[in-house]
């Protein structure tokens, strides 16, 4: 049979012949291809022909999934395998496949990848509710959890040919009726918490110390090595996470080349890393179990070994409940980082490169009061300028 056949106008067949099977039998992969736009014989017999050798490959190399008559459920095991497992961060695979099966294959795992539509995916994400029986409806959070899992699913449908178009296209996205703003410190309890810090064992100050300064995350806290710390630049390179989920706990590439960045720090906080490397060293030395032989983790366990992340917060809960202001969890600190910044009229370009936004707008939504604040603060230094100036005769 021909690997290439018209089926109708604009319309071809294309046909890939696998190796013989187990049963002696010779498996075909098909797939039809539309042409849109209008092209002269020649031109379009080399255009079928390099779409050809794409289906080709995608055939032999394992990577194709027949779309004809697939289920939901189907589809979404393969995305599982085949991306979901593979690319995601150990802790977002974990979050995307449970809500993959409490929330959306109860609703749509049985239906034909062909027939999902937009209406169907808007109802589904409309009547998410608890699975308890109370029919209470999911937080915002959950929700858009459940449109990302979605979001990436069908991205890749379209990417690996099973759907021509993406049914989530014309989904309403979750919206956060109930926003908080976020928690962070001001100056004043920035002071206190520095204060309190000396009396704390030196690799917790250092690390709270570059949670405010650095505005890191806790992963990317502990996750750092010396040879991340330039001494001589004076600077972070922050290019790896410590993550924990489903009771693993891995050590990961930042997930975005925004996440992978430099960051610099004042000379105060230099000269305190300088004094902790040496205690650490004078750590090592004096260790009968240092077993960690390949990494020089900043912040380590007694036998060399990176802390857990969970060590990380059960010390902050503890630390934090002690002093004489409000409370807020670790990540806050990374606010308190950011909203100190705006405080002092950094730009917000600045401030999202710093914390590994993907992109400034992230910034902008997450500080969109403070950063409010702070423009209208800039706004009224102005003032003077425009008042009436007293002559002295």
């Amino acid at each position: 049979m021909a690997s290439i056949t018209p089926r109708g106008e604009n319309s071809y067949r294309f046909v890939v012949s696998l190796p013989k099977n187990a049963k002696g039998e010779y498996p075909r992969r098909t797939t039809t291809y539309t042409v849109t736009e209008k092209m002269s014989p020649k031109k379009l017999q080399e255009h079928l022909e390099h779409e050809y050798l794409k289906f080709k490959q995608e055939v032999l190399s394992g990577n194709y999934i027949k779309p004809e008559k697939m289920l939901f459920s189907a589809f979404a095991n393969e995305w599982l395998e085949k991306f979901a497992r593979k690319e995601l961060s150990s802790t977002t695979f974990v979050n995307y496949e449970s809500k993959l099966t409490t929330n959306i294959l109860p609703v749509i795992g049985h239906v034909r990848m062909d027939e999902i539509n937009t209406l169907m995916l808007q109802t589904l994400m409309d009547e998410l509710k608890r699975k308890d029986g109370s029919n209470v409806e999911l937080s915002f959070y959950t929700k858009f959890d459940v449109y990302r899992t979605l979001r990436s699913i069908f991205k890749y449908a379209v990417q690996w040919k099973v759907l021509v178009r993406n049914p989530l296209e014309g989904v309403n996205k979750p919206k956060n009726r109930n926003k908080k703003e976020v928690s962070a410190y001001d100056e004043e309890e920035v002071a206190i918490i520095f204060n309190a810090l000396n009396d704390e064992p030196f690799k917790w100050r250092i690390f709270a110390m570059l949670a405010i300064v650095a505005g890191i995350r806790r992963g990317e806290n502990l996750a750092l090595e010396w040879s991340d710390i330039n001494f001589e630049k004076s600077r972070l390179d922050i290019h790896q996470s410590i993550v924990s989920a489903d009771g693993k706990t891995e050590i990961k590439d930042t997930k975005t080349n925004s996440s992978n960045r430099l960051v610099s720090l004042p000379a105060s906080v230099m000269d305190e890393l300088r004094k902790y490397r040496v205690h650490w060293v004078q750590e090592k030395l004096k260790a009968k179990n240092w077993t960690e032989t390949e990494r020089e983790w900043v912040f380590h366990q007694r036998n060399g070994t990176y802390v857990h992340p969970s060590s990380a917060t059960h010390w902050w809960n503890k630390f934090a409940k002690k002093l004489d202001i409000k409370y807020i969890r670790l990540h806050d600190l990374r606010h308190t980082s950011a909203s100190l910044l705006i405080a002092q009229g950094v730009h917000a370009k600045i401030i999202s490169e710093r914390l590994g936004h993907a992109n400034i707008k992230i910034t902008m939504d997450t500080y969109g009061h403070a950063l409010r604040s702070a423009d209208q603060a800039a706004a009224e230094t102005f003032e003077s300028l425009f008042q009436p100036k007293t002559v002295e005769k």
